[in-house]
């Protein structure tokens, strides 16, 4: 007797596939090596924590800077590989947050903030979400689609990664001989206050990203004071580091001043869409 059905041992494409669920797409290699690098930053940032609560400061200082160095690589990596995700956006999302802020915080704090007390305790962690929220307007302002002009050029505020290297001047000075006493505590609280006001600020602040070309004769000059700072900062490392650090804040009036002669006005003017509600300029 002939039936039309079909036989129940025959093989049923559809029906198979479907039971099996989804199949799981391969991923090429290379988009996994920008996040590689990334969980990588992140596990030099908790393990500086870690060697800040055992003691051994200069190893933790030298974890957070590799951290730092890593997470600011990741993304330029991603980029020159073709291999940019929203995964690995928001991983390098959480691996900044606890880079600059959370790590920087706890490695001053258990190194001289924890002499303050609770002041000590509390700067730590205005530091800390400060970064936090530098970070999240970030990535708020890397999804509009209106920018400045003068954005290629400047920052608007201290930037995360300038201010995990800031925030650690007192651990630099520290090594360098400055005795912990508690006074040096309670100014280090608010040195951190300082800088987390920095970060959140609406201070133009230069980037270096502008495309202001180089003259032909001074690329060896400014390659050689490149090689001569690495030199300096492998053999002189807290000297150098303190110096940056000084230097850097030292700047800051004068970037403010530089785009005020160049736009006309210390204020961040609010950008306006099609629609007249205001866009923040974000970094």
């Amino acid at each position: 007797m002939s039936s039309d059905a079909p036989n129940s041992n025959s093989p049923q494409t559809g029906s198979s596939d479907a039971s099996r669920g989804p199949r799981l797409r391969e991923i090429p290699l290379r988009l996994m090596v920008p996040n590689l690098i990334t969980v990588l930053a992140i596990c030099a940032g908790l393990t500086g924590v870690r060697l800040a609560f055992e003691g051994r400061f200069e190893l933790a200082v030298g974890m957070v800077l590799v951290a730092a160095f890593l997470d600011g690589i990741d993304g330029r990596i991603a980029r020159l590989m073709k291999a940019t995700s929203k995964f690995g956006a928001q991983m390098d999302s959480l691996a900044d947050i606890v880079n600059f802020g959370v790590a920087p915080g706890l490695v001053l704090y258990v190194f001289i903030l924890d002499q303050a007390r609770s002041f000590g305790w509390i700067a730590a962690l205005i530091f800390a979400i400060a970064a936090g929220l530098r970070l999240a307007r970030f990535n708020v302002m890397e999804e509009r689609g209106i920018k400045a002009p003068w954005q290629s050029a400047y920052f608007v505020g201290v930037p995360a990664p300038a201010g995990a290297l800031l925030v650690l001047l007192p651990v630099y000075l520290g090594f360098l001989g400055v005795p912990a006493t508690p006074g040096f505590a309670f100014i280090s609280a608010a040195y951190t206050i300082l800088i987390a006001i920095l970060l959140v600020s609406r201070l133009p602040v230069w980037s270096g990203k502008s495309e202001k070309k180089v003259r032909r004769d001074l690329v060896l000059p400014l390659t050689l004071c490149v090689v001569l700072y690495v030199a300096l900062l492998m053999s002189y490392t807290w000297e150098v580091l303190s110096a940056t650090a000084i230097l850097y804040i030292l700047s800051l009036p004068f970037g403010a001043r530089a785009w005020k002669r160049k736009y006309g006005t210390l204020t961040v003017e609010e950008p306006h869409d099609h629609d007249g509600a205001a866009m923040d300029r974000g970094l």
